[in-house]
C-alpha cells in the first residue's frame, strides 16, 4: 500500500487511528519493542533531554507511559508539562513524532497497570532511586533481594511510580520515499478536531 493511499482523506482523518494502523504493522515487524518512543522533556528553563521509554498505552486522549517521577525525566514533567515522542520503525521506514502537554494518569490506572507487571519488575521499581548517584551493582541487587523479602505477598505502588499521557497537540507520520522524496504528513488540533497538511521532505 502507498503511503498517499494510506492519506487519502477519507482514511485518515483521525491521526490516532492512523497511529493504530502503522503501530499494527510496525509489531508484526519489529524484532524488539515497537512500543519503544523517545521522549524529550525540558527543565522549567528550557534545557531539553531525551531517552527511549515504552508506551503504554493509546486512545484517543493521548499517548500514556510511567515512569518514577523523582527520576530526571520525572521531575522535568512536573516542572514543565510539555512533552515530544518519536517513534522510529526501521522495519516499515517510518516514523510518527507527537507534541503535546502532559497530564497526569489516575492513580486507579497507575495501579493497576503496576500490578500487571511482573513480580520482579514491581520489585526493581520499589528499589530504584531512579537517576541518582549508585555505589554499586551489588547494593541494588542487595535492595532488591531484601524488598521481595519484605514483601512476600503483593507488592505496593511506590507513590513515585506514577503514569503520564502526552496529550498529542501535533501528530507528524513520515514514510520514507525514493531519492528522498519522503512523506510528510502533519495533523494538528483544531478545536475537538485535526487540521491536516502535507509538508516538503
Amino acid at each position: 500500500m502507498s503511503f498517499s493511499a494510506v492519506f487519502d482523506a477519507a482514511d485518515a482523518a483521525d491521526p490516532i487511528a492512523l497511529f493504530r494502523e502503522w503501530f499494527d504493522l510496525a509489531a508484526k515487524d519489529e524484532l524488539n519493542d515497537p512500543n519503544a518512543m523517545a521522549l524529550a522533556t525540558a527543565t522549567a528553563d528550557g534545557r531539553p533531554s531525551v531517552r527511549m521509554v515504552l508506551m503504554k498505552h493509546v486512545d484517543e486522549r493521548g499517548f500514556t507511559f510511567y515512569t518514577n517521577v523523582e527520576s530526571q525525566k520525572g521531575g522535568e514533567l512536573l516542572a514543565n508539562p510539555h512533552a515530544a515522542l518519536c517513534f522510529h520503525w526501521k522495519s516499515q521506514r517510518r516514523q510518527v513524532r507527537v507534541e503535546g502537554g502532559v497530564e497526569a494518569v489516575s492513580a486507579a490506572d497507575s495501579d493497576e497497570y503496576f500490578h500487571s507487571r511482573s513480580r520482579r519488575s514491581q520489585i526493581g521499581a520499589l528499589a530504584s532511586q531512579q537517576s541518582r548517584p549508585l555505589a554499586s551493582r551489588e547494593e541494588l541487587e542487595a535492595k532488591a533481594a531484601a524488598l521481595a523479602a519484605e514483601f512476600p505477598g503483593e507488592i505496593p505502588r511506590p507513590d513515585y511510580w506514577r503514569g503520564f499521557r502526552v496529550v498529542p497537540e501535533k501528530i507528524e507520520f513520515w514514510q520514507d520515499g525514493d531519492a528522498r522524496l519522503h512523506d510528510r504528513i502533519v495533523f494538528r488540533r483544531e478545536g475537538a478536531g485535526w487540521a491536516k497538511t502535507r509538508l516538503y521532505p
